[in-house]
């Protein structure tokens, strides 16, 4: 053969018994089949062969398996963000003349998303209170096919009576799906909301569906682009993976890799953040120019018991809180002088996301994000901590530094 074309159908296959500590990183477009018949016979659905990269490589699958056992299902679709996972379950789920509830506390993007893409394909929204399941009871009408759940919720990180949420939602038959990134499979089941069988054997209380932004603490880079959908029914994940491979969205290998090198090292960082941040969560509410702090395994803090309900176990006595809480600055400091303190902290960059090694901070006014009142929140901006990995007495020193050059005093 020409040297040009024997490069390219080259004759050797390396052997295959080849194990490592890491999954091997398959990249394919083109997925080779050894004759016709397999071509019309293989089922890439059932993950048992391979058709085509979009629809899965052997990196793509592990690491589908081994999110849904983080998660406590046994389904998982892989999709490019956080933010799109939450798209591919309303766009798969929901159809022109369907209603879906909201939380008043959810990832702002997803109200967005129902305010724009969705209402403008004739779907429409509601926004409840997360910490009012009479609300929610209220709202719930003949057009709602979907709930989105959030524990805890974005910012103000309240946690809501989830329990009680899902029964909800299973006894007016409607499906409930669960943002589970700040609990990242960690802090609690989703699929398992009360500890063992019912008396009478029933089975126990699970959400339909889990999204997670594995961009946060599974990646726990801070450079990668990634989100999952987890579930536990059968039917859900036919009509989620034909949808998924109706819109194509995808995901490249090196961002699949990056995961699974991370996702060993997930509960230590895990854990290490969370511990960090309620030494800083505690040592902020000694602060007087901090009026409220508000993180879930705080006894303040607004859904706390609903928080111990679920987090606090035998096995995790402590419970697990991730790394993240929030500030009420008191009320007499003005946008500008909340904006100075932020700009003056040196290990806190500002920015959003979290979940990496680095620790982050964000201002926010929840006057412009909330519909339903925040009555629970004292007057004032909400400022965010994001914990990373840096020494916890480094990131109180940044903090108390920040307040003195700010001037923040009461």
């Amino acid at each position: 053969m020409p040297r040009s074309t024997d490069l390219i159908h080259h004759a050797y296959l390396p052997p295959a018994e080849f194990e490592a500590p890491q999954v091997g990183v398959f990249k394919a477009s083109t997925v080779i089949f050894p004759n016709v018949a397999a071509m019309r016979t293989r089922e890439w659905m059932d993950k048992s062969a391979y058709t085509y990269g979009l629809h899965g490589t052997p990196t793509t699958f592990t690491l589908e398996e081994r999110l849904a056992t983080l998660e406590g299902g046994t389904h998982c679709l892989l999709t490019p963000s956080g933010l799109a996972a939450i798209a591919h379950v309303d766009f798969a789920l929901l159809k022109t003349g369907d209603e879906v509830l909201i939380p008043d506390n959810a990832y702002a993007p997803n109200k967005s998303l129902a305010e724009g893409e969705l209402a403008r394909f004739g779907i429409t929204h509601q926004v409840y209170d997360p910490l009012d399941v009479n609300d929610l009871a209220a709202r719930i009408n003949e057009r709602t096919r979907l709930v989105w759940l959030e524990a805890a919720g974005s910012v103000t990180m309240e946690f809501p009576d989830l329990i009680a949420l899902v029964q909800l939602c299973k006894a007016r038959g409607v499906l409930c799906a669960l943002d589970n990134t700040w609990g990242a499979g960690l802090a609690f089941n989703a699929f398992d909301l009360t500890p063992g069988q019912g008396a009478q054997g029933q089975p126990t209380l699970g959400v339909d569906l889990t999204i997670h932004a594995l961009t946060k603490y599974p990646s726990g880079g801070g450079d990668v682009l990634m989100g999952s959908i987890v579930t536990r029914s059968d039917e859900l994940a036919r009509v989620l993976k034909l949808s998924h491979m109706r819109l194509g969205t995808g995901v490249g290998a090196n961002d699949a890799e990056a995961v699974l090198r991370a996702l060993p090292s997930l509960p230590l960082r895990y854990k290490a953040q969370d511990t960090a941040a309620r030494t800083l969560a505690a040592w902020c509410a000694s602060q007087p120019a901090f009026s409220q702090v508000l993180h879930p395994a705080l006894s303040s803090a607004p859904g706390h018991a609903h928080w111990q309900q679920l987090c606090v176990t035998p096995n995790a006595p402590e419970g697990l809180a991730a790394g993240i809480f929030s500030v009420v600055m008191d009320a007499r400091f003005t946008a500008q002088q909340v904006d100075a303190f932020c700009d003056a902290l040196q290990l806190f960059k500002i920015g959003y996301s979290w979940g990496g090694p680095m620790s982050l901070v964000m201002p926010y006014s929840m006057a412009s994000s909330r519909h339903r009142g925040t009555a629970h929140l004292k007057p004032g901006r909400v400022v965010r901590f994001c914990i990373g990995l840096e020494h916890v007495s480094d990131l109180q020193k940044d903090m108390a530094r920040a307040l003195n050059i700010a001037d923040l005093h009461v």
